[in-house]
């Protein structure tokens, strides 16, 4: 038998499309929901480069890279609901620009210490700013918009699995431990009275929806058109060396934009779609990670990656506890930015919060908005501070 097994186009495209349906459907199961649909394609596609099953890159991966990233950016923010934030209340939204906030201090001081040793430092920078305050999509959104190298997103993408994976584990984990221990609760006072969150349905990730395909039609009209548009305005308004960030940003400003309009918000299953979009290229980041390589050059890039999200979690936290904001909003907010908003709500399910549930999505919604801002203009501050 000849390796890679599968590499032409149409067995590439079955293998991701097969990656992603499985994902989704595992999420019935209780350890593929806790691990989580885009966790779980990144890593099949890691086992499946290393086993030699598919190659480490063709042609295919970076067309997919060109349509699945702005498709899912804008289907997104299409869904967002500018409405409902000022609904939720101060609490969860402070906690969410707090989060947000660390990051950027944490990545643009570690970025300063950590850029010039790293090819293309100052652009991963950016880049783990975004995968800390909207998840994975915002990494790869931001290095598309800095026009960063595959070898350069793989390996931050390694990097973020490798130190974000135990975080993770550690953000579902913590809900129980939160509420055993008696030290936590004498040192954080602040959290919601148990009959205040207990009740209520929630929301289901991957669950059952109702649309049509008149709704998934206009959506993927929409979204390729506010794709075609700000391309073709970035071409013209931009000098060369910022045409993919600003490309990036006017995406995410125009889809947030038409996401308000009533007609947009009756449109049903945009964040599902957009969800499928950004797990074609999480199949293809894991695709592109390669084990012996990421051990051997990328260092520190994984070093960076564990000095950012240790330390945007300490300040973050400190900054919690000084502003009395109840632990429930904390946790859920560092989880939004670490993962995105459903692994929040999962995290709210798991813990039992179920009334929390709306508010974790809403939470990873937020920081997906200013993600893809606050990433670029971290990057480029980092940039201009080394005079790179």
């Amino acid at each position: 038998m000849s390796f890679p097994i599968f590499n032409t186009t149409e067995s590439l495209l079955a293998v991701i499309l097969v990656i992603v349906a499985f994902s989704m459907w595992a999420q019935k199961l209780k350890f593929f929901k806790n691990l989580g649909a885009p966790l779980l394609v990144i890593i099949t596609g890691i086992i499946m480069a290393n086993l030699r099953i598919v190659p480490g890159y063709q042609d295919i991966y970076g067309s997919i890279f060109t349509y699945c990233v702005p498709l899912a950016i804008s289907l997104y923010l299409l869904n967002m609901d500018l409405v409902e934030i000022k609904k939720v209340g101060k609490e969860p939204l402070l906690a969410m620009a707090c989060a947000i906030f660390s990051v950027c201090l944490i990545s643009l001081i570690f970025g300063i210490v950590f850029a010039e040793r790293i090819n293309e430092g100052w652009k991963i920078a950016g880049m783990f700013v975004g995968t800390y305050t909207g998840g994975s999509s915002n990494l790869t959104a931001i290095a598309v918009g800095l026009e960063a190298s595959q070898n350069t997103i793989a390996a931050a993408n390694a990097a973020d699995y490798v130190v974000g994976m135990p975080t993770l584990v550690l953000m579902f984990a913590a809900p129980a431990i939160m509420a055993k221990s008696k030290w936590f609760q004498k040192k954080w006072p602040y959290r919601f009275p148990e009959e205040e969150y207990t009740t209520g349905s929630g929301e289901k990730l991957l669950g059952e929806e109702q649309w049509s395909i008149k709704d998934i039609a206009i959506l993927l009209a929409l979204a390729f058109s506010i794709v075609a548009i700000s391309t073709k305005i970035s071409q013209l308004i931009f000098p060369a060396s910022f045409v993919s960030a600003g490309r990036i940003l006017l995406i995410s400003t125009i889809s947030l934009i038409f996401g308000q309009t009533p007609a947009v918000k009756k449109l049903r299953g945009k964040l599902n779609l957009g969800l499928f979009f950004s797990m074609m290229f999480l199949v293809i980041i894991g695709f592109m990670v390669d084990i012996r390589e990421f051990f051997g050059s990328t260092i520190y890039i994984t070093l960076f990656c564990l000095c950012v999200i240790i330390f945007s979690i300490v300040f973050h936290v400190i900054l919690m506890r000084l502003f009395k904001v109840k632990y429930e909003y904390m946790l859920l907010s560092i989880t939004a930015g670490i993962a995105d908003g459903p692994t929040a709500a999962l995290v709210a399910t798991g813990g039992g919060w179920q009334n929390l549930v709306g508010i974790g999505m809403l939470m990873g919604v937020i920081g997906a908005v200013c993600g893809n801002y606050v990433g670029i203009g971290i990057a480029y501050l980092v940039k201009l501070l080394l005079g790179l």
